[in-house]
């Protein structure tokens, strides 16, 4: 079943690496995990966008056109999945240094999982108060770190010791591959072009 590991890495995350690590699935399931699961900040930034405006400080609702709304959300949605692909290949590659050989699609389970509490952090977006995304924004990013420590070491079979260096790592350089996924949505937005605002 699709998304049958989601409660359990919010309720007993150690528990449910374990399941995981015990019967991998297959490629096309992690596949379409991150396929629904990248669907729901690219959905509801669109509707936030187009239907009910951003509150950026004390000024007016800024809402973008329909055709922007929809360029903003499809170029998530390509960002997000390209972001847990790219995290995926940093932790196959990354492993083969602490003496761990797993496959890409162990690799992408874990990129997958983790990257789930900060994708179902979309649904903020409901209430799109820059302040308030900001701060569900950190505690989705703070509980999926804390699911990339505890499930190296499960997944990997290696010592925690080694699993927090190696955690660490693959951090630092998913905190890298975020800027330069910023950076890259910046410079497509200018060749597609600007914006389209409405009052």
């Amino acid at each position: 079943m699709l998304l049958n590991h989601l409660w359990g890495i919010y309720t007993h995350p150690k528990e449910e690496w374990q399941s995981i690590d015990r019967k991998h699935e297959s490629y096309a399931y992690s596949l379409s995990h991150i396929m629904i699961i990248a669907l729901i900040p690219s959905l509801v930034s669109y509707y936030a966008s187009a239907h009910l405006g951003w509150s950026i400080g004390a000024g007016d609702l800024i809402k973008l056109g329909n055709q922007s709304a929809i360029s903003l959300g499809v170029g998530m949605y390509m960002g997000l999945m390209v972001g847990v692909f790219a995290l995926a290949f940093i932790i196959h590659e990354l492993a083969k240094v602490f003496d761990s050989n797993p496959t890409y699609t162990q690799s992408l389970e874990i990129a997958a999982y983790t990257a789930t509490p900060l994708y179902m952090c979309g649904f903020a977006a409901f209430y799109p108060a820059l302040w308030f995304v900001m701060m569900v924004g950190f505690v989705g990013v703070s509980y999926s770190i804390y699911l990339l420590y505890s499930g190296v070491p499960i997944m990997l079979h290696i010592p925690e010791d080694k699993g927090f260096i190696y955690s660490s790592a693959v951090v630092t350089a998913g905190l890298i591959l975020l800027v330069v996924l910023m950076v890259s949505s910046i410079l497509l937005w200018s060749v597609i072009g600007d914006p389209v605002f409405i009052s």
